[in-house]
């Protein structure tokens, strides 16, 4: 046993180095490892590690250390400087949690210039075919999602769902009156422009008066729900969408599963069922913003008292037609909902895959509600409506 020490103080850093057999190395520090009680000098480190041979383990003793700062580093660095060189293992159990971080920081190299090896060229055919089997992945992953949403509005129906009452509720304050302000705005200028772009048109023919039915039409069987449900997929399903990813990160969903929970059933099944409730509440309120939009051109600008465009309104706005947007709502609620939540389900295991999930989730909501309303519109049309 060899020990290092330059005063006698209680408080002045320690090294013994202590063999419990010719193999193993112990290394004891004690006292206070700080620089204004001053550091050992240690010839002796080398003499035992490289010296004497023999060493294939070294493991480290800090009962007896009373306080320490990152002057310690440059002991323990030199130690597993000379430990790699020789190839020693460590074992770094006995030292304090904080020194064990710190040395993990300090032996960190950066990567060297041009060390990766260059990117391989890819064919273009295999790009094609891992794109493909990457897309039919998510399609799988998007049916099994599907799947087990509909297995969770069935236990809905039966009474058997499992989640907080509380976090429908908010959810349904969330996405309905706290939606208000920006659909509002956005409706009031959608019916603004479509009663602007018509003006222009019908003075030519002095058919002003129809700008009450373009409006009144195009808000309720097009524009209403299909504003209302994009405006609800940057603003909704984007939220959705980050909130379950930051559960995933943090390993809170795979608590739940612990738990014995259902993911879709304690996250995804309030968030869809509010969002579905809400989006035909929205709908008409944009239907009527919009048309309060359009009447603010129709009467500002092209002539036409209040009661006339009123009346036109009225005489073009038809039930069906506010079905038809009616429908749409509930589906464009249920996409921007799903479309959230999956990719929220989705998401990996840091932070910049949740925003991925965000970007992907609004995505994906945007391009299924132009798909499903260019469906709808073919249906109604074979049906006549």
């Amino acid at each position: 046993m060899s020990e290092i020490s330059t005063v006698t103080d209680t408080d002045t850093p320690k090294v013994v180095f202590d063999r419990l057999d010719p193999e193993n190395l112990v290394v004891r520090l004690s006292g206070a490892w700080s620089i204004e009680h001053g550091l050992p000098r240690t010839p002796e480190l080398h003499q035992e590690m490289v010296s004497r041979g023999g060493i294939l383990r070294v493991s480290f003793d800090t009962n007896e250390l009373s306080s320490w700062d990152s002057s310690i580093l440059t002991f323990l660095a030199a130690v597993v400087d000379i430990s790699s060189k020789k190839r020693i293992e460590i074992n770094k159990e006995g030292l304090p949690e904080g020194v064990v971080k710190l040395l993990a920081l300090a032996s960190a190299v950066p990567e060297k210039k041009d060390a990766r090896a260059p990117v391989a060229h890819v064919p273009f055919f295999s790009r094609v075919g891992e794109s493909a089997l990457g897309h039919l992945r998510d399609m799988t992953e998007m049916v099994d999602f599907l799947g087990e949403t509909f297995l969770a509005f069935l236990k809905l129906g039966c009474g058997k769902a499992r989640f907080r009452r509380i976090d429908l509720m908010l959810f349904i304050q969330d996405c309905g009156a706290r939606a208000l302000p920006i659909v509002s705005l956005i409706s009031v200028l959608v019916g603004l422009i479509l009663a602007f772009v018509g003006a222009v048109q019908l003075k030519l023919f002095g058919a002003q008066i129809y700008v009450a039915d373009l409006v009144a039409i195009g808000m309720t069987r097009e524009m209403g729900a299909m504003m209302s449900a994009i405006i609800m997929a940057g603003r909704t399903g984007a939220s959705y969408a980050a909130q379950i990813g930051t559960m995933q990160v943090n390993e809170e969903v795979d608590a739940l599963q612990t738990l014995g929970l259902s993911p879709i059933e304690f996250l995804v099944l309030p968030r869809a069922l509010a969002l579905v409730l809400m989006m035909p509440l929205l709908c008409l309120y944009a239907d009527f913003m919009g048309i309060l939009g359009g009447g603010l051109i129709g009467v500002g600008m092209l002539g036409l008292s209040p009661v006339e465009y009123f009346n036109e309104t009225k005489h073009a706005i038809s039930l069906i037609g506010c079905l038809t947007g009616l429908i749409k709502s509930v589906v464009f609620g249920f996409i921007v909902a799903l479309s959230g939540c999956m990719r929220g389900m989705q998401c990996g295991r840091s932070s910049a895959a949740v925003g991925v999930a965000t970007t992907s989730a609004v995505v994906t909501a945007i391009v299924f509600i132009i798909v499903f309303d260019g469906l709808f519109a073919v249906i109604f049309d074979i049906l006549g409506i």
